[in-house]
């Protein structure tokens, strides 16, 4: 295939196939302007104007696309997402209008995961026009981004571990000239004991690290990003079942969704001193496993007994977290696939969001809204914080009631993050079970658009 780069081109008036998008109210009107041999071929396509419907109409010895879209002048992300997938290979245009937010999908639509099993039939690219030439680099590192975080979560453990992690980010620190620091090992046991507590188990090469990158002028507002980096979740002695274990290649999709919106932050030149942090581990079984009813040292000070060793990314963020706050920068921002309790809440489409402030997730709410990256909030009620209590320790990370599991989880990291600093926890499925136009099955970045397009609102550069 070709590369990304080359799917939206500037419109300089070269040869391409027009596509005439409509909508089911509007359809039988766009079909009364047609020549009855191709309004019989859209009939025979049971073509209507239906959302994501894909119609080929011959005109004379060429012939052009119909897609069906629910507003054919406000064209939302993904609209032209199955035209992209469908399509012949070729170069198109719309024929009325221009793609704008719909370029992130025709991008999106195209990208397939194959480090592992290649697809030589794959058709070629098709390349979609646009007279908005300054927005495409921009819409490209948008898809880009969400792809990244799509083929991270997609590799599986063995492939992707702590160093796989870090290499990742080293690539893109290596961008833009970031600043990495990465410290591993046993050397993380006195300055992170929890991510060092959580790791330790895994075997030397996926031995556990806490990886952060600087970027950006000093003098500009500092903005923190952490993802949680668990690149699989055995769920340690208190060991998840053969189905909860499936899928925990995927738990290091927070790591997918930090790293990728840094490369768009830096990318974009945003105005902010960045700070990613991503604490990563493995959560195996080994003799030296952190165990059940275990009291933790923090690296806050605070001390925390084990309920569960299925609970650790809260611990490796809570390392994480007080590191970031004790910069004291403006806003930290956090994802991490942390609780199943989210999932069956908002169910896999519609990250979990948590907030100090109202004005916060406003602000990424209303993002999410106008970028097609939907995000709802839940909330922070102070009076769970009591079933975090320990009789022996500062707190423990697994309460023992089946209620609010995403809220309480939220704050135990709350402990974490520094008084009086602005905050925004997601708690991200980072994974796609039902496929759609443009968004296949598998990894997926969830809240990742939301929150840049919140960010450049505030930073813009």
């Amino acid at each position: 295939m070709s590369k990304k780069e080359d799917l939206i081109q500037a419109d300089r008036g070269q040869d391409a196939v027009a596509i005439h998008l409509t909508n089911k109210d509007g359809f039988d009107a766009f079909a009364k302007e047609l020549k009855a041999g191709q309004r019989a071929a859209l009939k025979a396509q049971k073509f209507d104007g239906s959302g994501y419907q894909v119609g080929i109409v011959p005109d004379g010895e060429s012939w052009f696309a119909v897609g069906g879209v629910t507003d054919p002048e406000e064209l939302s992300s993904y609209c032209l997402a199955k035209l992209a997938e469908t399509l012949p290979e070729g170069t198109y245009r719309l024929a009325s209008g221009d793609p704008k937010a719909a370029m992130h999908g025709w991008v999106t639509a195209q990208h397939t995961f194959v480090r592992y099993k290649k697809n030589d039939d794959a058709p070629g690219p098709r390349i979609l026009l646009s007279k908005q030439a300054k927005h495409i680099d921009a819409a490209i590192a948008e898809a880009e981004a969400v792809n990244l975080v799509c083929d991270m979560v997609n590799t599986p453990a063995e492939d992707m571990g702590p160093a796989a992690i870090e290499a990742e980010a080293e690539r893109v620190a290596k961008k833009y000239n970031a600043e990495i620091k990465v410290t591993k090992g046993d050397t993380l046991e006195n300055d992170y004991p929890m991510i060092h507590a959580v790791g330790r188990a895994a075997s030397r090469a996926h031995a556990p690290r806490l990886i952060q990158m600087e970027w950006g002028d000093e003098k500009h507002p500092r903005v923190a990003i952490v993802g949680k980096g668990v690149s699989f979740d055995s769920g340690g002695l208190d060991i998840k079942s053969a189905v909860g274990m499936k899928l925990m290649k995927k738990d290091m999709g927070g790591a997918a969704h930090a790293i990728a919106l840094a490369d768009l932050i830096m990318g974009a030149g945003l105005k902010v001193r960045l700070h990613l942090l991503v604490p990563t581990v493995e959560n195996a079984i080994s003799s030296n496993a952190f165990r059940p009813g275990d009291v933790l040292q923090t690296r806050k000070g605070l001390t925390v007994e084990i309920g569960n060793t299925d609970a650790e990314g809260r611990l490796i963020l809570g390392d994480a977290l007080t590191r970031a706050s004790e910069d004291d920068p403006e806003l930290i921002i956090d994802f991490a696939t942390l609780t199943g309790a989210a999932r069956v809440a908002l169910g896999p489409d519609l990250p979990a969001l948590m907030t100090r402030q109202d004005k916060t997730a406003d602000e990424l709410i209303a993002a999410g809204r106008a970028h097609d990256d939907e995000l709802w909030r839940l909330p922070l009620p102070a009076g769970y914080a009591e079933w975090l209590n320990s009789e022996i320790a500062d707190l423990s990370n697994a309460h023992a009631n089946p209620y609010a599991g995403a809220s309480v989880a939220g704050l135990f990291l709350d402990k974490f993050v520094g008084d009086d600093i602005e905050w925004a926890h997601f708690d991200t499925f980072a994974w796609r079970p039902f496929p759609k136009p443009g968004r296949p099955k598998g990894g997926a970045a969830y809240g990742l658009r939301a929150a840049f397009h919140m960010l450049s609102a505030r930073y813009g550069g």
